[in-house]
């Protein structure tokens, strides 16, 4: 009979926890003082010196349609702060284009790619009053693994296999979505942003970006750390800049990067005391 009763008061706990515990989750989140963030990263829409690019042309009718769309959705968030990947040093320059769109909004301004192009159309829907430059230029060797590996001269000290493997087969453990990976060309503006948006997707941001060069190096040296170091330093930089806006709990930051630094500032802010990032993807629809 002892055995019964408490097996029957295992099985009533079990059931009921979750349950609560939901219930709790949702309470803390319903009453967090944390500034709401929605952190989305996006691929350069003009030119870019990066390693990755997407073809593009931002200046065609689809293309804008496109864009008018997407920000319709992102402008949801209803953003009180909008942050770009551009140097602060540049923000009276930006704020005075922003400001000459607002007086013409029929055509967007693609002088700034996606940071003009989403980010001013963002801010007026939603009558931001001012953009913000939140990015730090560092220059790092992205490429040295590439090189070491590639060198006949050169013998990768380190670890060649797992570098080899987050270079040529990044989404390994990840079969779905290397299947949309492979079609990526092929997909509309929305859905490769959807897609650059998952979470395992940024992940491979930071991998592809930084991480992987923790696996190379020559003889005892450190080449590849080193380096990383420089793009983690980078982040680090870019968060500072975010910190420096005044801003109270009942703001919401609209921040608008490439994936590597939406990645980063999204490891950053998980830990927090300050921001509370919102589901990106639920702004996507």
């Amino acid at each position: 009979m002892k055995q019964i009763y408490l097996l029957f008061t295992v099985l009533l706990f079990s059931c009921n926890t979750p349950d609560n515990q939901l219930k709790v989750d949702k309470s803390t989140e319903h009453k967090s003082d944390k500034i709401k963030v929605l952190n989305f990263g996006t691929f350069h829409f003009g030119y870019t010196p990066d390693a990755n690019k997407t073809e593009f042309d931002e200046h065609s009718k689809e293309s804008q349609k496109e864009i008018r769309e997407i920000s319709k959705m992102l402008a949801q968030f209803k953003p009180t702060i909008i942050c770009i990947e551009n140097l602060p040093k540049y923000n009276d320059e930006i704020n005075k284009a922003y400001q000459d769109f607002l007086e013409n909004p029929d055509e967007l301004n693609t002088n700034y790619g996606e940071s003009s192009m989403i980010g001013f159309e963002v801010g007026r829907l939603n009558n931001v009053k001012k953009i913000y430059g939140i990015d730090n230029h560092m220059g790092y060797n992205y490429s040295v693994g590439d090189f070491i590996e590639n060198s006949p001269d050169l013998e990768n000290a380190i670890d060649s296999k797992t570098y080899l493997q987050l270079t040529n087969e990044p989404f390994k453990e990840f079969p779905e979505l290397a299947k949309r990976e492979a079609k990526y060309e092929t997909l509309s503006l929305l859905e490769k942003l959807k897609l650059i948006n998952e979470p395992n997707h940024l992940d491979y941001s930071i991998n592809t970006n930084a991480d992987k060069l923790l696996y190379v190096g020559i003889n005892d040296g450190f080449e590849g750390a080193d380096n990383a170091a420089i793009f983690y330093h980078r982040n680090m930089k870019i968060f500072s800049n975010l910190n420096r806006i005044p801003m109270t709990k009942d703001d919401r930051v609209f921040i608008l990067m490439g994936t590597a630094h939406t990645a980063f500032l999204r490891e950053f802010m998980k830990r927090s005391p300050k921001f509370e990032m919102v589901n990106t993807l639920e702004y996507l629809k």
